[in-house]
């Protein structure tokens, strides 16, 4: 989760690069900002992932209702019928 990763502005991060990417590259990933916005996200290398390695990553997130297919069945069959008058 971004909120709880360390953020660095950039003006500290450009006097203390070779430390940062010396962490980050240990697994300790941090965010820089500039003018108290997010620019960006430092990461190891290694931890990039494919799209296809990422799958299941919120897994306990969110929840799907088990009528999720059927969810709004009845109002589009309304259309379908207003629509054959």
């Amino acid at each position: 989760m971004i909120s709880s990763m360390h953020t660095i502005t950039l003006h500290d991060a450009e006097n203390q690069l070779v430390r940062l990417v010396e962490q980050a590259a240990l697994g300790k990933a941090f965010i820089i900002s500039k003018a108290g916005r997010p620019m960006v996200k430092v990461i190891p290398y290694d931890s990039m992932t494919g799209s296809s390695e990422r799958l299941g990553f919120m897994i306990g997130e969110i929840s799907v209702p088990e009528d999720f297919d059927r969810m709004g069945s009845s109002e589009i069959a309304g259309l379908f019928n207003e629509n054959a008058q």
